[in-house]
């Protein structure tokens, strides 16, 4: 295995991890840490990192070594309403190219969500098993919205949409936090079945309309669970 593909490897696992919070905003990741967890040389770790940089996950902080990147709440409702024109772009494209392999496909990748989000809000807030659970529920997120971004066949809307989600960087393990957040998570679940429902109808303008509101729908959320972990006064601190 060649230093370029050890380095693909691990800017992939860090990526997931920072992704669903496992690996925290302001956490420093330290060269040295992950060459012995990885069992390589610093080279790949290095390129690693600089790969993760290139995406906005990590930032080098000179005297300090590299961390993962905290954005703001403005700064993530931003990255949100690009991809929010983009996947609803990508949605209308995918819509008259459906097949029923498509479908059958999406559905099961819906079927697999809704099983990580009811597993997710089944935990209790102090649970350390959240954190996998987060991990699964962003994975099963993004298994869903990338069948449809195969079946449109536009690499670039795909690439542009899929870097302006890698922005959630994990602010928040999406917890549990009562009724309100409760009907939150439903509303985004329902919202995918209307998504397959408009795809099946090959309804390609009702298809667009339904996932730009929902990747925006996302994001409040987010900014939910941000306020009930006590995360988004921080955030907005942060402008400054």
């Amino acid at each position: 295995m060649t230093e370029t593909t050890k380095a693909d490897e691990i800017a992939l696992v860090l990526e997931r991890a920072i992704v669903s919070g496992e690996l925290e905003p302001g956490r420093v990741l330290r060269q040295e840490e992950l060459s012995e967890r990885f069992a390589v040389s610093r080279t790949p770790v290095r390129e690693a990192l600089r790969r993760l940089a290139a995406l906005g996950l990590v930032s080098f902080v000179p005297n300090r070594g590299v961390r993962v990147r905290t954005i703001t709440l403005d700064e993530l409702h931003e990255a949100f309403l690009v991809r929010a024109e983009l996947e609803s772009l990508a949605t209308e494209i995918a819509a008259s190219k459906f097949t029923g392999e498509d479908l059958q496909e999406l559905e099961e990748a819906e079927h697999a969500f809704s099983a990580a989000t009811q597993a997710l809000r089944a935990q209790p807030q102090d649970d350390d098993d959240r954190w996998r659970l987060t991990h699964d529920w962003v994975v099963r997120n993004h298994g869903f919205h990338d069948v449809i971004y195969r079946a449109a066949e536009a690499p670039l809307i795909e690439r542009l949409a899929k870097s302006a989600r890698r922005s959630f960087s994990g602010h928040a393990v999406w917890a549990p936090g009562g009724s309100e957040t409760d009907a939150l998570y439903e509303r985004n679940d329902n919202e995918h079945r209307a998504i397959i429902a408009a795809l099946r109808a090959g309804t390609p303008a009702g298809a667009r309309a339904l996932a730009r509101d929902h990747v925006l729908h996302s994001f409040e959320l987010l900014a939910h669970v941000l306020e009930q972990f006590g995360s988004g006064e921080r955030l907005r601190a942060e402008r400054a």
